[in-house]
């Protein structure tokens, strides 16, 4: 990132790497995910992530429209 855009813009990507949060998945995620997954068709990778969100209480700002009309979803078009 620095090479391609700036000594800033990387400083800034970092920052933002350290306020992230990394959360395990593990076996009870996985079950709810799973059961996200069948409830709306989600693609497991995609049941993995609103899964995640939900547990956090976080809201999914995505631009997938595979997500559109889940609760605590924004989708950016």
């Amino acid at each position: 990132m620095r090479r391609d855009l700036s000594e800033e813009r990387a400083i800034e990507a970092v920052a933002a790497m350290h306020r992230a949060q990394i959360v395990p998945l593990d076996a009870s995620l996985a079950i709810e995910a799973a059961d996200l997954s069948l409830a709306h068709g989600l693609a497991m990778a995609d049941a993995i992530v609103y899964a995640t969100a939900l547990r956090q209480g976080a809201t999914l700002v995505t631009g997938d429209a595979d997500f559109e009309g889940l609760a605590d979803v924004v989708l950016i078009r």
